[in-house]
């Protein structure tokens, strides 16, 4: 990990954002448009569409040029091992429902691990114009040419915290309806429909906890950056390692996180 913290993290966030960009090329003529969508085979419904394919083929490529010995991890296109110890995690497009509906809540999610640790992350959303990025050294996001340093709000009582996640019916057990429903009645606001963005505005400080069911890690490795840089805390419900998915719960303090935590071990 020495060599991880001693690494330049300016170059590879540049490198990332410019990722960002050349996906952002590939994906904005599809939005919005009349274009073809395919299911993947599983048990909920899982849309995919040539917007994402498209992005990750782009991505891959600049990554396999520019750094051929690193490994790369993508949603469409699997696991490529690498030699260096680091490893691309790549989400051209999460939040495909969000996509195909015309909203603009879905984002291309670029992360950059070493030897499993997140370091950096990548969150662009290229119709609003917001880039979210962590690394090292804190968390920043990018809006019409102005760029911000992100900051968690203060901690406050989770009863009076506001809860965002994706969906209620991505929380299919028994289990994890009742997670749901427990933290609902123990906060005081609940709002769906963000996707990775939620993970985002909290790092921002404009909510409290983000949190989904089923994670896959390139749906959360590359926000932890963020959400760390600006000083949030993140865990899965078992108190296990949110980068490698699962369900996975971040807040904007570590003790509004156990405060959440303990409600779920109710």
């Amino acid at each position: 990990m020495n060599l991880a913290r001693n690494t330049d993290w300016s170059e590879f966030t540049r490198f990332a954002k410019h990722l960002a960009e050349e996906a952002a090329r590939a994906i904005m003529p599809h939005f919005r448009q009349d274009l073809a969508v395919e299911v993947k085979s599983g048990a909920i419904w899982d849309p995919v569409t040539e917007a994402d394919r498209g992005a990750e083929r782009v991505m891959r490529h600049h990554i396999e040029t520019h750094f051929p010995d690193h490994g790369i991890l993508g949603e469409e296109f699997g696991a490529k091992k690498g030699t260096s110890g680091f490893t691309w995690i790549l989400d051209p497009v999460d939040g495909t429902r969000a996509f195909i509906c015309g909203m603009p809540t879905w984002a291309t999610l670029i992360g950059l691990n070493f030897e499993g640790e997140p370091m950096l992350g990548v969150m662009s959303q290229p119709f609003v114009g917001e880039v979210f990025f962590g690394n090292p050294e804190g968390a920043w996001v990018d809006y019409r040419g102005t760029t911000r340093r992100l900051r968690v709000r203060p901690r406050r009582p989770l009863s009076d915290a506001v809860l965002t996640t994706t969906a209620p019916e991505l929380y299919r057990t028994d289990h994890e309806k009742a997670v749901l429903a427990r933290l609902s009645a123990a906060t005081r606001l609940t709002r769906y429909g963000g996707d990775a963005y939620f993970f985002c505005v909290m790092a921002a400080g404009q909510v409290d906890i983000a949190m989904d069911a089923r994670m896959e890690p390139y749906d959360i490795a590359p926000l932890l950056p963020i959400i760390r840089g600006a000083g949030g805390a993140a865990s899965t419900w078992d108190r296990g390692n949110p980068s490698l998915g699962g369900n996975v719960i971040t807040a904007s303090s570590a003790d509004l996180l156990e405060d959440a935590l303990a409600v779920i071990h109710a």
